[in-house]
């Protein structure tokens, strides 16, 4: 294959909502490039893009997928993208390499709420937007509400380039405002039959001509004094003016098709090579150091690993971008984050699961190689000699859903945990932790669709039942009050015995906490606990009742009671310890001795000493549409919410709030059903509060039920 130098190549991410036809028309553009012969289509479970199995089964898209296409001598690289918002990992790397977003909008459904996720992703990403608005041949199709629709959400920036002449079922022609012509498409695709625009419609083009003139040449004061001096720009300075545009998101340009039947997929691929920025025009990245990384291909090589996947024949595949340089096979490079040497065996081409293999790929091309030793994702790779820093990480959005997982058959424990990290390497927003404190192995995730995706790759590929549970919310335990509490501990049987016996008093930590003057204190340990809080150990003995030597022994038992607090078994906090008195045997006190009367006198102080239970609670930040307002606030109010604030963002609504972790677990799934997908929401942990008295009662109930069945 030719190698395409910078200028002639273009980065296209598909994004869009669920069925809006995103993979349809990745189908339509190989097409009309050439690159396959017959189209695919999703019903028929052959297209290019979605060929694994879950996809095919499903019907939409899990993974995305890397394309190519050409068109007037230029290489065009595809990134198609699932449309479900779980899936906003995809979105998210695509949208760090290609140069702009192409848009689809379901026709006959407007803006929807994926396509909200969607355009918060590009905001993100400073990413240029073009629209195109799909399925016209639909008889719902209505192309001027979905523009209305556009304007209203995402401001008139909005920008129509093309309108349709018969919306619906035959949709055939469009006018494209900046060739000033009708085209009438073939059904199937292909080059469009150009003529002048009729007389019927001359009158909106014009007005709708004049309107794409004056954004596209806001962008340019040159631009724009041509257009003061003349009335009017040329079709290469409107082509201008719309690349400008699209690099500093002043303009959003609106196309038209219907992927389905080819229609105006060749008039896209024409507005992109012509008006879409190449990588040289986009705006540079910088490494981690600051540095501007120039797209040049005799600059230092930055390979920019966006995604890893695991492919059949092939094994795990590195996707990545050619910021700077050239990239050949047999050359070494080097990790940017961990320094270690790696050597690129194979250069590949791909186009869904079919691969090319080439001998080099220059700046601003997008490839894929394998058998990378230790590579992650969103890590670089820079030359062996030059050196220098990689791209900075990829910011991810927060996890929204937690569960606990655990495989059916226990022989499986061991081969769930490496399939899950496996898992996370091919999507970072899958997130495995093990539980210590829960016991529990716990997914972080976007949502439950992608929950039932994990489990469809476990049943199906890996052999593996697992049933999920609602993960335990990590409670902690302190006291209110002041409590003193001894305990013996004496054991004989046979040879040396067990004797220690320990007096102790506990008082809950706060800043600047009053020490008693009952007795002195004689040594301090200050332990800042792993779990949060504080515990503060005071030696106040006297007169060798205890021997110095059996203090840590004293404070390994009642850490170990801390460690499992008396009154759920969770964690303990913010205590402050006084061992003041105690007795030794001369024969049969040892540290085991110690360590266990230290535990039962802590516990029972801790249990005379005002208990309480603290749970976590999370600063939550809602946004929805107006008209959802009453439904979400009525809902925050059932989960114990307090909130802190109202306010709006836009045209959506804010609320701020307190909400207690234990009450979140569903929220994802609730609020996308109560504002039909269009509410989404944020958390960060604020503190640890104490819980009810009714909540309380209910914990202590459920771990004693709990304590009676392991018995």
């Amino acid at each position: 294959m030719k190698v395409y130098e910078t200028k002639e190549i273009r980065n296209i991410a598909l994004i869009g909502g669920a069925k809006s036809g995103k993979t349809t028309m990745a189908e339509s553009m190989l097409f009309e490039g050439k690159v396959i012969n017959r189209k695919g289509s999703v019903d028929d479970h052959n297209t290019t893009s979605d060929y694994r199995p879950i996809e095919i089964e499903r019907e939409n898209s899990v993974h995305s997928s890397l394309l190519y296409t050409f068109y007037d001598n230029h290489k065009i690289n595809i990134i198609d993208n699932p449309g479900f918002s779980d899936f906003v990992g995809e979105t998210i790397a695509a949208l760090e390499v290609a140069g702009t977003a192409l848009m689809l909008i379901n026709g006959q459904s407007g803006v929807e709420a994926t396509t909200e996720t969607a355009w918060r992703q590009t905001v993100n990403a400073n990413s240029p937007v073009v629209f195109a608005v799909n399925q016209l041949d639909h008889h719902g199709a209505n192309f001027n509400e979905t523009v209305t629709s556009l304007k209203d959400y995402f401001g008139d920036k909005v920008t129509i380039v093309q309108y349709p002449v018969n919306t619906g079922e035959g949709f055939d022609t469009i006018i494209d405002l900046v060739l000033m012509k009708q085209l009438k498409f073939p059904q199937g695709g292909g080059a469009p039959e150009v003529s002048d625009i009729p007389d019927a419609e001359k009158d909106k083009a014009e007005e709708l001509h004049l309107t794409l003139i004056e954004n596209a040449a806001e962008g340019d004061e040159t631009l724009m004094e041509k257009y003061f001096e003349n009335d009017t720009l040329s079709i290469e300075e409107m082509r201008e003016g719309l690349r400008l545009g699209l690099i500093s998101r002043s303009i959003f340009p609106v196309l038209c098709s219907s992927a389905k039947h080819g229609i105006g997929t060749s008039r896209l691929l024409d507005f992109i090579v012509k008006s879409c920025p190449s990588p040289i025009d986009n705006i540079p990245k910088t490494d981690t150091e600051g540095n501007e990384i120039k797209c040049e291909a005799d600059g230092t090589t930055k390979m920019f690993i966006f995604k890893t996947s695991v492919e059949q024949h092939l094994g795990e595949v590195s996707f990545f971008k050619l910021f700077s340089g050239e990239v050949r096979e047999g050359q070494d490079l080097i990790n940017a984050k961990n320094g270690n040497k790696e050597r690129i065996s194979q250069l590949f081409l791909l186009n869904g699961k079919n691969r090319e293999k080439v001998d080099k790929v220059v700046a601003g091309d997008i490839a894929a190689t394998i058998k990378l030793k230790d590579v992650k994702t969103f890590e670089t790779l820079v030359d062996v000699k030059a050196g220098g820093a990689g791209l900075p990480a990829v910011s991810l959005p927060d996890p929204l859903y937690i569960i606990a997982i655990k495989a059916v058959n226990s022989s499986d424990d061991e081969k769930l945990g490496s399939v899950i990290h496996d898992m996370h390497r091919t999507d970072p927003t899958i997130i495995a932790e093990f539980s210590r404190e829960a016991k529990q192995l716990q997914l972080k995730l976007q949502g439950e669709f992608q929950l039932n995706t994990i489990k469809w790759y476990l049943k199906n590929e890996q052999n593996i039942e697992v049933g999920t549970a609602a993960p335990k919310i990590p409670y902690r335990e302190t006291i209110t009050k002041i409590a003193n509490a001894d305990y013996r501990h004496k054991k004989q049987s046979g040879g040396s015995g067990q004797f220690g016996e320990v007096y102790m008093r506990i008082q809950p930590y706060v800043e600047n906490y009053a020490k008693p003057t009952d007795f002195p204190v004689r040594g301090t340990d200050e332990h800042d606990l792993p779990w949060g809080g504080k515990l503060i150990f005071h030696n106040c003995v006297v007169g060798g009742a205890i021997d110095a030597r059996f203090m840590p022994a004293i404070l390994k038992g009642l850490m170990e009671r801390m460690n499992e607090g008396p009154l759920t078994g969770s964690y303990a906090r913010d205590i402050v310890v006084y061992v003041y008195d105690g007795k030794m045997h001369p024969v049969d006190s040892n540290e085991i001795s110690f360590k266990l009367a230290g535990r039962n006198a802590f516990s029972t102080a801790f249990k005379n000493a005002g208990p309480k239970i603290m749970e976590p609670v999370y600063d939550v930040k809602v946004s929805m549409p107006e008209e959802s307002m009453g439904a979400v606030m009525t809902d925050l109010n059932g989960r114990r919410a307090m909130i802190m604030g109202m306010g709006a963002e836009g045209k959506k609504q804010v609320i701020n709030a307190k909400v207690p972790l234990a009450e979140m677990g569903n929220y994802v799934t609730v609020l996308s059903s109560i504002t039909s997908g269009r509410g989404t929401f944020s958390m960060k942990f604020d503190a640890y509060q104490q819980v009810p008295s009714d909540v309380q009662a209910k914990l202590l109930k459920e771990y004693q039920e709990s304590l009676e069945e392991e018995d």
